[in-house]
């Protein structure tokens, strides 16, 4: 399905997010700023998509950035809009519960909207502890249900509106009609960081973003 839909990804999702994909991707940059300044740290894109996460983090530092997807369409696109800006990241076509990289490589793992895709969430937060280095870190940007009033307009929204615009922007038919189940399957945010805590990251907390549509979950890989 993400195939099918590359060439037009970008625009659906600033279409779809009113362009606020835009704004949590600078919060991420902010939320690691330090951290990508050093041009020693090794930061890797999981479920990069076409990169728009790479391309705002870059923006912060001169950090070495790899990008990984299964989709080759994806990935295609992504190394092309990369070059456009002078990066070189190595692109990975791999599954995000088993990557083509060694223990303890990267100092930052990033994921924007791409985890609530797993087949399991448990053996993905495993196998990005398994890639950081000790003192590493990990940001997760994903869609999360807000409360109140906003609710029900967020599961209308969702349930009703995006998967036909997706469908007629993409001239795909059905690629949107996986985004509402996958939103519901998601763990709630007090859930997901529990699971991290058990799979040993430090530090484990949700941050909610914009009323709680979207919520970044951060911790750090323990020392020693």
């Amino acid at each position: 399905m993400f195939s099918g839909i590359a060439g037009r990804y970008d625009l659906l999702n600033h279409l779809l997010s009113f362009q606020m994909d835009r704004h949590w991707r600078r919060v991420v940059a902010r939320q690691f700023r330090e951290r990508l300044a050093d041009p020693e740290t090794r930061v890797l894109d999981l479920c990069c998509g076409t990169a728009d996460l790479a391309l705002a983090l870059a923006r912060q530092g001169k950090a070495r950035f790899f990008c990984s997807d299964f989709s080759h369409p994806m990935l295609t696109r992504a190394g092309a809009k990369l070059r456009q800006r002078s990066l070189a990241p190595l692109v990975a076509e791999a599954d995000a519960l088993q990557l083509p990289f060694p223990d303890n490589c990267f100092d930052l793992v990033v994921c924007s909207f791409g985890f609530r895709n797993l087949a399991n969430y448990r053996a993905g937060l495993q196998e990005i502890l398994r890639v950081l280095r000790s003192g590493g870190e990990v940001g997760i940007l994903e869609i999360s249900e807000p409360c109140g009033l906003l609710l029900h307009l967020f599961s209308f929204y969702f349930h009703r509106v995006v998967p036909r615009v997706g469908e007629w922007i993409s001239g795909v038919k059905g690629s949107y009609s996986y985004l509402p189940g996958s939103v519901d399957r998601f763990p709630e945010p007090e859930v997901l960081v529990d699971w991290m805590r058990h799979a040993s990251f430090a530090q484990p907390r949700a941050r909610q973003l914009t009323g709680g549509i979207v919520t970044l979950y951060l911790g750090m890989k323990r020392t020693g």
